[in-house]
């Protein structure tokens, strides 16, 4: 259980790593102008949005394991709180 406990936090800080990976990736091609600029002033905007698109399958290729650890957190919980639902109805239902 305490290998799960943390699945979210985990997955969400190790996403979240990766997407300042490749923030830092793109920002560096940028400089070094392997890759274009935006258009106007858009660099920033230009730079996290190919960062998110290119941490995106990264994330699914690599966080899988992390990812279905959350999977098994959040319906571990999901079930918790449908039972206790069911047993607050039958508390309801007798009174």
């Amino acid at each position: 259980m305490s290998s799960q406990k943390y699945a979210s936090l985990r997955y969400t800080a190790l996403r979240f790593g990766l997407l300042v990976a490749s923030f830092a990736v793109v920002w560096v091609l940028c400089y070094l102008r392997a890759i274009p600029l935006g258009a106007n002033g858009s660099n920033f905007v230009w730079m996290i949005l190919l960062a998110l698109i290119i941490s995106a399958p990264l994330s699914w290729v690599l966080l899988r394991k992390q990812r279905d650890a959350m999977a098994v957190q959040v319906a571990e919980r999901v079930e918790r709180t449908r039972e206790r639902l069911q047993a607050n109805a039958g508390q309801e239902d007798r009174a």
